[in-house]
């Protein structure tokens, strides 16, 4: 898969770099995979139809200095899997973010095999590159229940977006799936220091992760509102590892370099 970026102010008009005309461009990156069932879809997908709906993502989001974001909705899977189901969309009023529920509520729903966070991530920074929008930050907010299982290893393409300038947020998907041993389940604790040390990173990266299905809506809704706003979810730097600790190993799921 080629990658087409652009510098850290993107997108540049003729002439000079064109200022910010929204507060945030922010690409939502979903996991999509069979990992999750059919149910565990539709709640994902309703917690973020429910936040851009509620009233406290419109205060958020005029908040800015701008008074607007720009936001596209991604769904990926596999290497070969990469889905725009919304495009880039300008919301700035209640309207605009009811209409971009409205318009995702409309969307089937689909599972495919495979978890490659690179590939999304690499979709996701594509999508930026040709935004028509020119955000003061730039944040890819990518969910996922597993590690890197495909296509290219995770953390050099984290390294290449955030040199960028690019945000990248996790949203790990803990979820049990008792009785069915075509699932694997990641304990949270291991997954949540996946994403910290092999998929987020740039200023202001956080994890906020899932464990419970119940929680989807409320967890989202907080993540969205934390990123619209710029605010760090925890006051410490992700990419922090204290003297001594064992490196961890992003190539291999579950395990830690020694």
């Amino acid at each position: 898969m080629s990658l087409l970026v652009s510098s850290p102010c993107s997108p540049i008009a003729a002439g000079g770099l064109r200022k910010p005309d929204v507060d945030l461009e922010l690409v939502l990156a979903v996991d999509v995979s069979s990992s999750m069932s059919l149910a565990e879809q539709r709640v994902q997908r309703d917690g973020y139809i429910s936040a851009f709906r509620h009233p406290d993502l419109e205060r958020a989001i005029g908040s800015g200095a701008r008074g607007a974001i720009a936001v596209s909705y991604l769904e990926w899977a596999g290497p070969k899997y990469q889905r725009v189901v919304l495009p880039w969309t300008t919301i700035s009023s209640a309207g605009d973010a009811k209409r971009f529920a409205d318009a995702l509520s409309a969307k089937p729903i689909v599972a495919e095999a495979g978890t490659s966070i690179s590939g999304g991530l690499l979709a996701a920074a594509g999508l930026l590159a040709h935004s028509q929008a020119a955000g003061e930050r730039r944040v890819i907010d990518i969910s996922g229940d597993g590690p890197n299982n495909a296509g290219l290893p995770v953390r050099p393409i984290r390294e290449m977006l955030t040199g960028l300038g690019i945000t990248i947020n996790g949203l790990p998907v803990s979820l049990p799936h008792e009785g069915s041993s075509s699932y694997q389940s990641f304990a949270p604790r291991y997954l949540s220091s996946y994403y910290e040390n092999c998929v987020i990173g740039g200023p202001g990266a956080f994890v906020i992760g899932i464990d419970d299905l119940a929680m989807f809506e409320a967890v989202i809704r907080r993540k969205l509102l934390l990123e619209i706003a710029g605010l760090p979810a925890r006051p410490r730097l992700v990419s922090y590892t204290q003297p001594g600790s064992p490196a961890f190993d992003c190539s291999m799921p579950g395990t830690v370099a020694r």
